[in-house]
């Protein structure tokens, strides 16, 4: 069955997967979903005992259909190979009451690692499949991880720019320095001056621009976009939640067949949308646990139906997810709103001209997969304490929102289902913060001090990623504006 993808905002024709890879957002600023949920081939038993690359080809080819087998293997070959430093690629572990998803093995130590891996070969092979002569100019803003991970993943790809740009003041000393020394003569990152809202508001409208599309294009120029706003970043998290399943299977703590909750720490709702996505291919997922920090945003919306914006943006230690505009969402409201574009975009327009939308009853009694709840940072940061002392397991701060809200719903459900956390980033990327929450008597002159403290802790090595960055020496040093960034980005591509 071939799948084509359509907008979420018009009735325009339904293109490919590898056009939609290379769009990254469609010309009407709206997403690109696919026309049918596509389902597994085969029984889920037979899912279990796949490797973590055959079991990405099993679920990938599902959704990337206009991608041959032979183009799609050699994709996934080249992404899960000795960047990721275990064989499992993401990893299960049991800890306390829960399972922890470890997706932060890759080059980047944070979940983004898992698609953007792939992503460079999808788009290079979607544009020679497209006959595609343009250089692909990749532009996404990041709220401190998909940055880094886009960058070191496109750096040096042949027909590839990347530039990226990150809200100043609003990431963590590691992922800065992540990002400010990145290797590559096609890579550039600029801090914005505001929060990752205007960010990504920034960029949307610059993709939305058509008359800066056309620029770039007379000086052979394509925008396309890492975020997860591209189909092409969003398919290839669907396959760590099956390979979840499929570990529990395997370790015997789950009998095949059974339900699972996924409760996942997100703020631009990509990673749990991806999670929705495996249940409609026939995961059996009983509940998403979607997990806010104190920009509770997201859990409002679930409890309400009302998608509100307008309030005060809270900085903090989970900063991949201080998020007000969840961009990922619209690809549900979409759903619920029964696949109808114009009622789609009747709502987004909403969000964008007054900063609020609010869903009928009849569309909120469709959100019955989804629980959502919210974690202050002191609730965090205990729950954080309190699994480093019952277990010797040490979490990051997105991990601990989740672990936090995954407490508070067991204690309004008491559902015994077993349930994964999605574990999003390495501990080492956010020290201080871990640190202060284990042993908050400890004090140190900089992030590196953190680091060395946390390793002492947790006993688990420090990362190359965290390695490499101590006497790197910084490569990027550019400052913007919201209103200045489509002259920055005409500076980095040469264009007068």
């Amino acid at each position: 069955m071939e799948i084509l993808y359509k907008s979420t905002r018009s009735d325009a024709e339904p293109i490919t997967a590898s056009q939609a890879i290379l769009a990254g957002l469609a010309p009407d600023g709206g997403l690109y979903v696919p026309t049918e949920d596509p389902s597994f081939d085969r029984p889920l038993k037979e899912l279990v005992q796949l490797s973590y690359k055959e079991l990405a080809y099993a679920v990938m080819k599902q959704y990337l259909t206009d991608f041959t087998e032979e183009e799609l293997r050699a994709c996934i070959e080249g992404a899960y190979d000795e960047k990721f430093d275990t064989p499992a690629v993401a990893p299960l572990v049991k800890k306390g009451n829960a399972w922890y998803l470890e997706l932060f093995h890759g080059a980047t130590i944070a979940f983004k690692d898992m698609a953007l891996s792939i992503l460079p070969y999808l788009m290079t092979a979607a544009a020679k499949k497209n006959n595609s002569e343009e250089e692909i100019v990749i532009l996404t803003a990041t709220s401190g991880d998909t940055g880094k991970a886009a960058m070191a993943g496109f750096a040096d790809v042949p027909g590839t720019r990347i530039i990226v740009f990150y809200p100043k003041g609003g990431v963590s000393m590691i992922q800065e320095l992540q990002m400010l020394t990145q290797k590559g003569a096609n890579t550039a990152v600029a801090k914005i001056h505001g929060n990752f809202d205007d960010a990504q508001s920034a960029v949307k409208k610059v993709f939305n621009d058509a008359a800066m599309k056309e620029e770039l294009a007379r000086h052979g120029f394509r925008f396309s976009s890492a975020n997860s706003i591209n189909i092409g970043r969003l398919v290839p998290q669907i396959v760590y939640y099956v390979h979840a399943y499929c570990s529990m299977v395997r370790s015997g703590d789950l009998v095949c067949g059974d339900p699972i909750n996924i409760c996942v720490p997100t703020g631009n709702f990509g990673n749990i949308l991806a999670a929705y996505y495996a249940k409609q291919m026939g995961l059996p997922v009983r509940t998403l646990i979607c997990a806010s920090n104190e920009n509770k945003v997201l859990t409002d919306f679930f409890r309400t139906g009302d998608y509100d914006k307008k309030r005060p943006f809270i900085l903090t230690s989970s900063p991949s997810m201080d998020i007000l505009i969840s961009s990922n969402l619209e690809r549900l409201i979409y759903r619920i709103c029964g696949n109808d574009p114009s009622a789609n975009k009747e709502l987004m327009d909403a969000l964008s001209a007054g900063g609020e939308y609010v869903i009928s009853g009849e569309m909120k009694q469709k959100l019955d997969d989804f629980y959502g709840g919210c974690a202050s940072e002191e609730e965090n940061f205990k729950g954080i304490a309190e699994l480093y002392r019952e277990t010797g397991y040490v979490i990051d701060t997105h991990t601990g929102i989740g672990a936090a809200v995954y407490r508070k719903y067991l204690e309004e459900t008491a559902d015994g289902t077993p349930t994964v956390i999605a574990s999003t980033a390495s501990p080492y990327k956010f020290a201080a913060s871990v640190v202060h929450a284990i042993d908050p008597a400890f004090s140190a002159e900089n992030d590196f001090g953190y680091i060395d403290r946390l390793r002492e802790l947790s006993g688990v090595p420090e990362p190359n990623a965290i390695t490499e960055i101590r006497s790197a020496k910084i490569l990027h040093d550019r400052e913007t504006t919201a209103e200045t960034l489509p002259d920055t980005i005409r500076e980095i591509l040469g264009i007068e």
